[in-house]
């Protein structure tokens, strides 16, 4: 497949649909925020962004400049840039642009129209804001693929044991007591929030299991941001694969343009 693919967003379903289509023979450009996010940093290409290069399972992401893309692509490297507002759509052609930042709002209309713009999960409406929808919640709608109509309402509580989410209580420096992949017990500390000079906040772990996702040591957090994520199945195998989700959401946005492309 010569065609060439924007995604926004580069955490962790950002990355298993890049994953994805990247094995299917596109030519995969990530478009990024200057100071990701990702919580699942194992599994997350927008890890670039601070260490220049990184590998999920067998691809490997370069952080580069537009100049830098075409020779990135032809190493069979995944270029990623720090591009918030997908400036790069008027420096090269795109077939579709798949928008995985999760915003769960309408997002802004593109500068430049694509022939296929898919949107993933909630703030998305097929064929008003894009043409194509990815569900994005778990049961037996994930993954599906809707060209008419939205996907399922944000429900605002994560999937799961909704303690498996780590929270800032407060705004703050996030401090990190813990490594990903690290085996945690009950109640251990896995990082504390520094409010001011004198005042800092400990955030513990809810139950025993590993550390399947923490935010950068030193980044700066607001009230209710999520900062970690802590799987009871207690696997660190898992900490290092794109989550079944992923791939069944990469699945979905494949389907999508294949489908397209057959119009």
């Amino acid at each position: 497949m010569n065609q060439l693919i924007l995604i926004r967003g580069g955490g962790d379903l950002a990355s298993g649909v890049a994953l994805r289509l990247h094995h299917a023979g596109f030519r995969v450009v990530i478009a990024e925020l200057p100071r990701p996010l990702a919580v699942r940093r194992l599994v997350s290409f927008s890890e670039a962004v601070y260490e220049g290069q990184v590998t999920v399972e067998d691809v490997t992401a370069r952080l580069v400049t537009p100049d830098q893309v075409e020779s990135t692509l032809a190493a069979g490297l995944i270029p990623v840039l720090i591009d918030p507002d997908a400036n790069v759509l008027s420096r090269f052609t795109f077939y579709a642009l798949i928008d995985a930042r999760l915003i769960k709002s309408p997002p802004h209309p593109l500068p430049i129209s694509v022939p296929l713009h898919i949107g993933l999960g909630p703030g998305f409406s097929a064929p008003r804001n894009c043409h194509a929808v990815i569900e994005t919640r778990r049961g037996h709608t994930l993954g599906r693929v809707y060209w008419q109509g939205q996907s399922a309402p944000d429900s605002g509580q994560p999937e799961g044991d909704p303690r498996r989410v780590l929270r800032a209580s407060e705004d703050g420096v996030l401090i990190t007591h813990a490594n990903l992949g690290d085996h945690i017990e009950e109640g251990e500390t896995i990082a504390s929030i520094q409010v001011d000079k004198y005042t800092s906040k400990q955030i513990h772990s809810p139950f025993t299991g590993v550390l399947r996702g923490l935010l950068r040591d030193g980044m700066e957090v607001t009230r209710g941001l999520k900062i970690g994520d802590v799987d009871p199945r207690d696997d660190i195998a898992n900490c290092r694969l794109i989550s079944d989700k992923s791939l069944a959401i990469g699945g979905g946005v494949l389907e999508a343009i294949l489908a397209n492309l057959q119009r």
